[in-house]
């Protein structure tokens, strides 16, 4: 039989006879929040979703909210000298999700553009755009509000844990070293049949870390209350694991 203990106001944990068949529950209305930060190529995504599937959470792709922007940007030719413009454009896209696909389908003016956020185009424009104060603070009100209306959410992204939700019930920063991030982008390019060149790859994630650390609004951090894990040497199913060791071991602990 599952006992049942509290670990805040906002959740229980259910443990079952074995961990396959435990799950969260959550009260209806009460916000349980893991954000998970971290640099690119960290795996955040990926991993972020699996664990949100293992826990029966939602799942938050950040990134995916910041490229759409990015889109908007470029399909709209605007560009960086007309800031006011920009925002007004990105504001007026209502950039969200489909919740009824798995994963969620990122929309700007009600319509996927999951087929563009990848592209290159939109990746070379991602960085500096998300620089954008006006920008940042726009998106930090939109994924508020969609934990709002989805409070059982596992987020991932550059700021989650440090900006936009700072009480969130767990904060993980997964991290990798530069090679090990480039050498998956570059293993990630070849197996979709585009070139990749490593030199390159390696010197475009060191100047998105750069970027990302030291702009004003949102840098990428690692806070105090979070928990880093680093991935170099991990694969994706024992990155899984270790983050719902962390999340259930801690409701034990919190039971003890």
């Amino acid at each position: 039989m599952a006992q049942v203990s509290e670990m805040s106001s906002a959740s229980v944990l259910i443990e079952a006879s074995s961990p396959a068949d435990a799950a969260w529950a959550v009260e209806p209305k009460a916000e349980f929040i893991i954000a998970i930060d971290g640099p690119a190529g960290s795996g955040k995504s990926s991993v972020a979703r699996l664990l949100a599937k293992r826990l029966g959470l939602d799942f938050l792709d950040t990134g995916a909210m910041y490229r759409a922007a990015a889109t908007v940007m470029i399909d709209h030719g605007l560009t960086f000298d007309d800031r006011d413009s920009l925002v007004r454009k990105i504001e007026q896209a209502n950039i969200g999700f489909d919740w009824t696909s798995d994963p969620p389908d990122i929309l700007a003016f009600g319509r996927s553009v999951a087929h563009r956020i990848r592209q290159e185009d939109v990746t070379a424009l991602v960085s500096p755009l998300a620089a954008i104060g006006e920008v940042r603070t726009l998106m930090v009100e939109l994924q508020r509000q969609i934990a709002r209306a989805h409070p059982r959410l596992v987020t991932e992204g550059r700021d989650q844990g440090s900006v936009v939700f700072p009480k969130a019930a767990f904060k993980i920063y997964l991290t990798a070293t530069a090679e090990k991030r480039a050498e998956r982008r570059v293993n990630q390019l070849r197996a979709e049949g585009r070139h990749a060149d490593e030199a390159q790859v390696l010197k475009d994630i060191i100047d998105r870390d750069r970027r990302d650390m030291s702009r004003k609004d949102g840098p990428l951090c690692a806070v105090v209350d979070s928990e880093t894990v680093d991935t170099s040497e991990l694969s994706r199913e024992q990155v899984i694991d270790t983050l719902e060791d962390i999340v259930r071991g801690r409701g034990r602990r919190h039971q003890a």
